[in-house]
């Protein structure tokens, strides 16, 4: 990835993932809060691309990531996603999409 100098980082803006992931992008304006459902970062990577976002904890701390942070967001107690910037945040979320065969293996009754 790099040096650690900063120069390079992760992202997935204007490039192609392989069929078997899914690529949702979270935008946020500034001054919003959105609030936090696990359901929707399970298994995700996040990057934040653009702006900062401030992750509010369940009890009440709050933890400031930058551009370029990367993200792991699933099993975490939060509560909301905070921008409280001046300009939009853009999150892009990359996980795998299910199995088919694996999904249709664990549904088929015995």
């Amino acid at each position: 990835m790099g040096d650690g100098s900063g120069g390079d980082r992760l992202s997935f803006l204007d490039r192609r993932v392989p069929w078997s992931f899914n690529v949702r992008v979270v935008g946020l304006e500034p001054g919003t809060v959105r609030a936090f459902d696990a359901a929707e970062w399970r298994d995700a990577l996040v990057v934040v691309e653009h702006g900062a976002i401030e992750l509010e904890s369940l009890n009440g701390s709050f933890r400031r990531f930058d551009s370029g942070a990367v993200l792991w967001l699933s099993d975490l107690p939060l509560r909301a996603i905070h921008n409280r910037g001046t300009v939009a945040v853009l999150l892009l979320a990359v996980a795998r999409r299910p199995d088919k065969r694996a999904v249709r293996a664990y549904l088929r009754p015995p």
